[in-house]
């Protein structure tokens, strides 16, 4: 979500923190700003709504010296996306920046007001910074006054602190919402992430959850949730992984799903050497009894797909769950069981905390996630990295078939362990998924029929999208594409539910999607889809030079695909998926790699 930076530099620092402000527009805002404290220890802000071109001509009229900053961009929670609303907040000596959600502003807000400071936005941040503020008037220092406030508030946050006065001081704060401290050579730095933070550091300590940190241009103290010194690991990042160009694409989604065969055989080269899979040893199934498969969005929807291939390879009763609900309803967890949590950020607020309710209560916790240095990765058990790569389009594409590749590859496993699976047949599996990376290149050739298709698309106000068995959860994935690229209405079902209701939806003006490879359930969803088409529904076919030959008669286009893959035909059939919400974007003019309203790292409920 909301992207925050902090320096304590040896340079003008506004130009640097806009910069760094760039390389986290991937995580979705809608207003940007900055803060600093010039040499004379003055404390001055400059905000912008939209994009960070304004906040950029905002400081070519309005320059902000000072070696000392932080900014922020804004994804709005509380309060609509206005230059008020925008961050950092300041009050008197100081400013603060926030991603999160205070969940008792409300009675702060009250509190503060009692007290004679009067809140000039909607925000919940505004909250933090006033209470700091009231402290400071108390006679409190700067750190004792940030720890005060920090004490007083509930919910998920990642917190930075500036004040006037002070040219060598940050603070930063982290509970639910990632943050972390970069280490330079007389410089000190504060980051979302390790993407923000690379131009200036390849040394990083993630804070715990709970931490508050102490920065100064010497270096960093930090404490722990009980207010105790904490010693954290400073890791070497890879900078070079953490490079972010659109690579002669137009958008970074078009690069991102090109990059998927090459992304899709590295992670299947981590996972397998020759007919064995290299996965820890505590990944032992024979004894799971259950496995509980909780996720949110596109990550959700892998983890659908890896429902029918735990229970139909393995024999492995699956719960799913969508994280946001999981944990409020309180389920019964069999202390025999195995809970897996799929995340590409690894910071997704609502999975974190479905894995945080699960531990203690199953028998070993997984994480599925391309951060390898996330919160999910460090908190599970266990965690498998995806191996993507950074994904910049808030639209997952690369994530997603990696997720999917990994999660196959569990499933695998599990049948090994539990004896539902033979050596033999166990190399077959391993061959088709070895097969992927090739047929995805190939599958990367329909990117100019799904243009040409894109015209019709996007003059629909609604589509539907059908599957059956595990192209189910790929049309469901298919419909959230196309709502999140291209905002027209799309909904994703299972093919024979088609009959149960939404087939009075169905007139000459629906495109209906329909995915139907050449598989045992054919001409069930064939069935299906001559239903569509006897109500005048305009259907796009996709399948199989086969399946196309045996039932395209009739329809409005089709789209054909590469033939393999065998069980794991989803990861395959993710494609069209996601040239078709592409293009149609494309068409429409949406904003392909920011659509409206959306983030790419959910860190709050």
């Amino acid at each position: 979500m909301c992207g925050i930076i902090g320096i304590l530099g040896n340079h003008q620092v506004s130009p640097q923190l806009v910069e760094a402000l760039k390389r986290l527009e991937y995580r979705g805002y809608d207003s940007a700003g900055v803060a600093t404290v010039d040499d004379d220890g003055r404390l001055d802000r400059r905000r912008a709504v939209g994009k960070l071109v304004n906040l950029s001509d905002r400081l070519v009229h309005l320059p902000l010296p000072g070696h000392a900053g932080i900014g922020h961009t804004r994804w709005a929670t509380h309060g609509a996306a206005t230059e008020a609303n925008a961050h950092p907040h300041l009050s008197g000596p100081v400013a603060v920046v926030h991603n999160g959600i205070i969940e008792n502003f409300r009675e702060l807000r009250d509190e503060v007001t009692r007290l004679g400071l009067q809140p000039e936005s909607e925000t919940d941040t505004e909250t933090v910074v006033l209470l700091t503020a009231w402290h400071l008037g108390q006679g409190l220092d700067p750190i004792e006054a940030a720890r005060a406030t920090l004490a007083r508030l509930h919910g998920a946050f990642a917190l930075a602190f500036l004040f006037e006065g002070e040219t060598d001081l940050m603070i930063g704060a982290r509970k639910g919402s990632p943050l972390a401290v970069g280490h330079g050579k007389g410089e000190m730095f504060l980051g979302s992430d390790a993407i923000a933070l690379a131009p200036f550091t390849d040394r990083i300590t993630y804070l715990e959850d709970g931490d508050h940190v102490i920065i100064r241009r010497s270096g960093a103290e930090i404490f722990d949730a009980e207010g105790r010194p904490a010693n954290r690991e400073i890791q070497q990042i890879d900078v070079g992984a953490t490079q972010i160009d659109k690579g002669g694409y137009r958008h970074f989604m078009a690069k991102e799903v090109a990059e998927q065969p090459v992304v899709l055989a590295d992670a299947l080269n981590h996972y397998i050497k020759g007919d064995r899979i290299m996965l820890p040893e505590a990944l032992d199934f024979s004894a799971v009894d259950r496995l509980t498969l909780v996720a949110c969005g596109t990550a959700s929807y892998a983890a659908h797909v890896a429902r029918y291939w735990f229970e139909s390879l393995a024999g492995l009763p699956c719960d799913l769950d969508v994280a946001s609900e999981f944990r409020y309803r309180e389920p019964p967890l069999s202390p025999e069981s195995w809970a897996i949590f799929v995340s590409q950020s690894g910071e997704t607020a609502d999975t974190l905390a479905a894995l945080h309710y699960a531990r203690g209560k199953v028998a070993q916790t997984v994480g599925v996630v391309n951060v390898g240095t996330s919160a999910i990765a460090r908190d599970a058990d266990i965690a498998l990295p995806t191996l993507a790569g950074i994904e910049v389009g808030v639209a997952s594409s690369k994530a997603f078939t990696c997720q999917l590749a990994v999660l196959a590859i569990l499933a695998l496993k599990a049948a090994v362990d539990r004896g539902r699976m033979t050596e033999a047949e166990l190399a077959g599996h391993l061959a088709d998924l070895r097969a992927l990376p090739g047929l995805l290149q190939q599958a990367l050739g329909i990117s100019d029929e799904c243009r040409r298709l894109a015209g019709w698309l996007s003059e629909a106000q609604d589509v539907l999208y059908l599957g059956r068995g595990p192209l189910y959860p790929v049309a469901l994935e298919g419909a959230l594409k196309l709502k999140e690229l291209s905002y027209i209405h799309a909904e994703g079902y299972a093919s024979g539910e088609l009959k149960h209701g939404p087939i009075a939806l169905i007139d000459r003006n629906v495109p209906v999607v329909v995915l139907a490879p050449r598989d045992g359930l054919f001409d069930k969803t064939v069935s299906n889809m001559q239903e569509v088409m006897a109500r005048h529904g305009q259907v796009l076919l996709i399948s199989d030079a086969e399946g196309i030959s045996a039932a395209g008669h009739g329809v409005r286009a089709s789209l054909a695909m590469p033939e393999g893959g065998g069980l794991f035909q989803p990861i395959l059939y993710a494609v069209p998926m996601q040239y078709l919400a592409y293009h149609t974007a494309v068409a429409k003019g949406t904003d392909v790699d920011q659509p409206r309203n959306l983030a790419k790292s959910v860190t709050v409920e």
